[in-house]
């Protein structure tokens, strides 16, 4: 799967604000902060571009469903399960 960003493009510093327990914690554990930012966000912003883009097409999905419902679809005589 491609992923829906540039991952080439270069790094840009930015400031969050964390628990500081947990941080602290992080830091203890030397869990890179910043690529497990990326990992979650680039998670977190994949799941949002499918339900937009489901929501987008649904009416084209519903459509679709409604058809194959009615007429099946070209395979169907085809497969033996």
């Amino acid at each position: 799967m491609h992923p829906a960003f540039d991952t080439r493009a270069p790094k840009k510093p930015t400031n969050v604000s964390i628990n500081s327990e947990l941080l602290a914690i992080a830091k203890e554990l030397k869990i890179n902060l910043s690529a497990t930012l990326e990992t979650a966000l680039t998670q977190l912003v994949n799941a949002r571009q499918r339900e937009l883009w489901k929501r987008e097409n649904q009416t084209a999905i519903e459509a679709y469903n409604q058809l194959v419902e009615e007429q099946g679809i070209f395979s169907d005589d085809l497969r033996s399960f």
